[in-house]
Formats: C-alpha cells, sequence, structure tokens
C-alpha cells in the first residue's frame, strides 16, 4: 500500500486497533473456555454436585453432555486425542 495509503488509513488507526485488541480478546475467551483441564476441573466439580445432592441426576446429565462437547471441542482444536483421558 506505501506510504500514501498508510498516511489515509491514519484516521482509522484507532478502530483498526481497536478490532485487533476485541481479536485477541475473543481468542483468548475462546481458548480457556475450550482449555481441557478447565472442562475437567467443571466436570469433577459437576461430580461432587450430584454427590452432595445439589442437583438432580437430569441436571447432571445436562451439563456433563455440555462439559462433554467442550471437551472433545477442545481437543479437537488442540488436535489431541481424547484416549487415555478419564472421563
Amino acid at each position: 500500500m506505501g506510504l500514501i495509503g498508510e498516511v489515509l488509513l491514519l484516521p482509522f488507526a484507532p478502530v483498526r486497533g481497536s478490532a485487533w485488541v476485541m481479536r485477541q480478546v475473543l481468542e483468548e475467551a475462546e481458548r480457556l473456555y475450550y482449555d481441557p483441564a478447565a472442562v475437567r476441573a467443571e466436570l469433577a466439580a459437576l461430580e461432587e454436585k450430584l454427590t452432595a445432592g445439589e442437583i438432580t441426576e437430569e441436571e447432571f446429565d445436562r451439563q456433563e453432555d455440555e462439559l462433554l462437547d467442550r471437551l472433545e471441542t477442545g481437543l479437537a482444536r488442540t488436535g489431541r486425542s481424547s484416549e487415555g483421558t478419564a472421563r
């Protein structure tokens, strides 16, 4: 684009910078949301709630399915296999 293009786009620099920051925040949030270690910790906490009688079996099954879907997605994003992991 060159120097002239950069000068013409200079007024849009804050917008471009904001878009970059939003992309970075979104990527980090997705990384944390799909992190297999975090999902496994949530599964353990969910099982503790079931054992303590804080949630019903139906609620446990629903939440467990959601967490297992997240775990599967997280493992697929990192290219790792779910074999050998405790469910």
